[in-house]
C-alpha cells in the first residue's frame, strides 16, 4: 500500500491510497484542477483513480468531488446523510454509490472499514484501509475519541490523525467565541494534548508512520504538536516511529506499508 496526504487543514483535504490493484481518493476538498495537479505531483495519473470516497460533507472535504467524479467517470462511496447533506455541491453524479456509516467497502484488492465519529455533521465516517496484510487508520475532524474509534485503529501500521490545536493557542486566539466554543466541543476537532492521548491508547510495536493532519494555522504550531505525538508514542516505549506533519500548501511524500 502507498499514500500521501495530498492536502490538510481547514483550506482543503484530500488523501490518496494505492494497492497492486486499486487507486482511491479519500475526499476531495480542493478545486478539480488542484487535485489533479497534486495527484500529478506524487506522480499519480489522475485517469488510473478507481474511485472517490467522501467521509462527511463539509466543504473543505468535498469541494471539488463532483467536478472530479464526472471528468474521469468514477463512482463517489458516500453514506445516504452525507450524500444528503452535500448535495448541492457534488451536483449530479453519474456513479454514486450510497454506503452506511459501519460497512466495510470492498474495491478490488482494497477493504475499507468506515466507522462512526463525533464531529458536527450529519454521519461522519473514519475508515481503516488494509489490502495484502498493511492497514492505514485515517481518523480527522474529531471532536473527541470513543471506544469506537481506538478499536477501530488499534492494529494499524500507519496513522493519519487530526492535531487541530493548542488549546491555549485557541483560547488566547482571534477566533470568535463561538467558534472557539464549536472548535474545542465533542463535536469539534482534536487538541494537541486529546490527539496524543488518542495516540498513546493505539500505539503498538508496529506501528511505523504517523502523519499529524489538520493542523489550524492560526491556533496551533508544528513543533508543539509535533512533541505531543513524540510524547506519546516515548510513554509508550516507541522511539522509532516516524512523525510526518501533513500541510496545507502541498502533499506528503509517498509512504509505503
Amino acid at each position: 500500500m502507498r499514500f500521501s496526504v495530498l492536502a490538510s487543514g481547514s483550506g482543503g483535504n484530500a488523501c490518496y491510497v494505492e494497492t497492486a490493484q486499486t487507486r482511491i481518493l479519500i475526499d476531495a476538498g480542493l478545486s478539480c484542477r488542484e487535485l489533479m495537479r497534486r495527484l500529478e505531483v506524487v506522480q499519480v495519473d489522475p485517469e488510473a483513480l478507481d474511485a472517490l470516497v467522501i467521509t462527511h460533507e463539509h466543504v473543505d472535504h468535498v469541494r471539488g468531488a463532483g467536478p472530479l467524479a464526472r471528468l474521469l467517470d468514477i463512482p463517489v462511496y458516500i453514506n445516504h446523510s452525507t450524500f444528503r447533506k452535500s448535495i448541492k455541491n457534488l451536483g449530479n453524479l453519474s456513479k454514486p454509490v450510497t454506503i452506511h456509516t459501519g460497512q466495510t467497502i470492498t474495491i478490488n484488492d482494497l477493504a475499507i472499514e468506515t466507522f462512526t465519529k463525533c464531529h458536527d455533521t450529519a454521519d461522519p465516517m473514519g475508515l481503516v484501509l488494509s489490502s495484502d496484510g498493511a492497514r492505514l487508520g485515517l481518523i480527522t475532524d474529531l471532536g473527541r475519541s470513543t471506544q469506537v474509534v481506538e478499536d477501530r485503529l488499534r492494529g494499524c501500521q500507519a496513522l493519519i490523525i487530526e492535531f487541530n490545536h493548542d488549546q491555549r493557542m485557541l483560547e488566547d486566539g482571534p477566533y470568535p467565541w463561538e467558534v472557539k466554543r464549536r472548535i474545542k466541543g465533542p463535536e469539534g476537532h482534536l487538541s494537541n494534548q486529546q490527539a496524543g492521548e488518542l495516540l498513546e491508547a493505539v500505539a503498538h510495536r508496529d506501528l511505523d508512520l504517523v502523519i499529524l493532519a489538520h493542523l489550524s494555522r492560526v491556533n496551533n504550531d508544528e513543533l508543539r504538536a509535533f512533541k505531543e505525538a513524540k510524547d506519546a508514542l516515548r510513554r509508550r516505549g516507541m522511539k522509532n516511529t516516524k512523525i510526518v506533519i501533513s500541510r496545507q500548501e502541498y502533499p506528503v511524500s509517498m509512504a509505503e506499508l
